[in-house]
C-alpha cells in the first residue's frame, strides 16, 4: 500500500490545516466560541464526516479521512461526544425508518441532543448478550414498559437521550429477543448514580429503570433483532476508540519530552532500554496506521468498518496504555502524584491520572479477550 500524498491529496491537507488555523478556537474560546466553531464546521460540510453523502456527509475518500485525523489529533478541538453522531447515527440511518431520521438524526447533527450508550449491565460486560434489562411491551401495543439497569454508562449523568439494548424475549439462544429502544432520560423513572474512577474522575454511571414508558415509534428496527443493530455500532464504537493518530502524535510529543528528561551526562531519549522501547512502539503503530487504512477503503465500500475494527481497538488500546507506562517512565519519582503540584517536568502533572484513567481503555467497547474472539472467527475465519 502506498500511503505518500498525491498532489490533491497534499492540497486537501492545506486546506485542513488552513482551516483549522482560522476557524479553531483556542484557550477559554473553547467554550465560549464553541457556537461559531460547529456552524463553521456545519457550512464546510465538515460537521459529520462519517456519515454518507445521502445524509449530509462529504463524501470523503479514505485517505481524505486518513489526513483529517492526522492533522486535527495535533489541535485541541471542541468535544463532540461520539455516541450520537459516530455510533448511533449509522444505525438509525441503516435501520431506522423515514420518521425516525426526520426526528432524530438533525438534531444529532446540530448537537441539540446528546446521547448515551446503555449496553453493560452488572452481569452482561463482555457478555453482554447476556442482558436481562427488560421490555414489556403494553397490551395496547403501544408502549415498552423498562425495568433494570445499566452501568458504565458514560455521561449519562448529562445526556438527555439513551439508546438501549434491552430484553423482550428470554426464548431461544441469549442473541435473540434483544430489543433496541431510544427514550429520553428525563423520563419518570430514569435514576442516574455518579461512578468515580480510580483516576479521581466522573464520567460514568449506573442507571436504573422502574417502569420506563417508552413510545413504541422508539423502536429501531424489528423487535428482537436489537443484537444485529448492536454489533454494526460496536464496530462504529471500536474504531474510535482506537484513535490511532492521536497515539502517533502523542508518542512523537512524547520523544520531543524525553530530550529534555536529564540521565547522567545525557538525555532519557539516548537511553538504550528507553530508545528500544520507543521503537518497539514506532513500528508496531506503522503496522497499525496501514489496517486503520484498510479499514477506511472498507468504509467506503460497505459503509462500515468491518471486523477490521477488533483489530483497531485491540492495538490501539493497547498502544494508548504503552504510551501512558513510557509517560510515566519519563517523568520518572515527579509522575507518581496527581494534583496541583509544582515540581518535576511540566509534561508529568497528569501523568499518573492519565494512567489510571486509561486502565479500562482495554475492557471498555469489548474487552480485549472478545477482540481476539472476533478477529479469530470474523477475521481470520478459524
Amino acid at each position: 500500500m502506498d500511503i505518500s500524498l498525491n498532489k490533491e491529496e497534499l492540497a486537501f491537507e492545506k486546506e485542513v490545516e488552513d482551516f483549522l488555523a482560522e476557524h479553531l478556537p483556542r484557550g477559554h474560546e473553547m467554550w465560549t466560541k464553541r457556537a461559531e466553531w460547529f456552524a463553521a464546521l456545519k457550512e464546510k460540510g465538515w460537521d459529520v464526516i462519517n456519515w454518507p453523502k445521502e445524509f449530509g456527509g462529504p463524501d470523503w475518500s479514505p485517505t481524505q479521512h486518513y489526513i483529517w485525523d492526522k492533522v486535527s489529533c495535533k489541535e485541541v478541538l471542541p468535544p463532540v461526544m461520539p455516541f450520537g453522531q459516530v455510533m448511533l447515527a449509522p444505525v438509525l440511518m441503516k435501520y431506522g425508518n423515514k420518521e425516525q431520521h426526520e426526528r432524530f438524526l438533525p438534531d444529532i447533527r446540530d448537537n441539540k441532543s446528546m446521547w448515551c450508550q446503555g449496553y453493560s449491565e452488572p452481569g452482561a460486560g463482555s457478555d453482554l448478550a447476556s442482558l436481562k434489562c427488560k421490555a414489556d411491551l403494553t397490551e395496547d401495543g403501544k408502549h415498552y414498559i423498562i425495568n433494570g439497569t445499566k452501568i458504565w454508562t458514560t455521561m449519562g449523568h448529562v445526556a438527555n437521550w439513551i439508546f438501549c439494548l434491552t430484553r423482550t424475549s428470554s426464548d431461544g439462544p441469549k442473541q435473540e429477543g434483544i430489543t433496541f429502544l431510544l427514550f429520553d432520560m428525563k423520563s419518570p423513572g430514569v435514576e442516574v448514580k455518579p461512578i468515580f474512577t480510580l483516576g479521581g474522575s466522573h464520567h460514568v454511571n449506573q442507571v436504573f429503570f422502574t417502569d420506563v414508558k417508552v413510545p413504541v415509534e422508539n423502536r429501531i428496527g424489528e423487535e428482537g433483532k436489537g443484537w444485529t443493530y448492536a454489533k454494526g455500532l460496536l464496530q462504529h464504537e471500536r474504531k474510535g476508540i482506537a484513535g490511532i493518530s492521536r497515539c502517533v502524535y502523542a508518542l512523537d510529543k512524547l520523544k520531543e519530552k524525553a530530550q529534555r528528561v536529564p540521565v547522567g551526562d545525557s538525555t532519557l531519549i539516548q537511553d538504550q532500554g528507553f530508545k528500544k522501547k520507543i521503537a518497539v512502539a514506532e513500528i508496531e503503530l506503522l503496522a497499525l496506521e496501514f489496517t486503520e487504512l484498510r479499514s477506511l477503503a472498507d468504509m467506503v465500500n460497505s459503509g462500515s468498518p468491518g471486523s477490521q475494527s477488533s483489530i483497531l481497538k485491540l492495538k490501539g488500546t493497547e498502544m494508548q496504555q504503552t504510551i501512558q507506562e513510557l509517560t510515566l517512565e519519563a517523568g520518572g519519582i515527579y509522575a507518581t502524584p496527581w494534583g496541583n503540584k509544582k515540581f518535576g517536568p511540566k509534561f508529568s502533572k497528569g501523568g499518573m491520572e492519565g494512567y489510571l484513567n486509561g486502565r479500562p481503555a482495554t475492557i471498555y467497547g469489548g474487552c480485549s479477550e472478545v477482540q481476539k474472539d472476533v478477529i479469530a472467527k470474523r477475521v481470520l475465519g478459524l
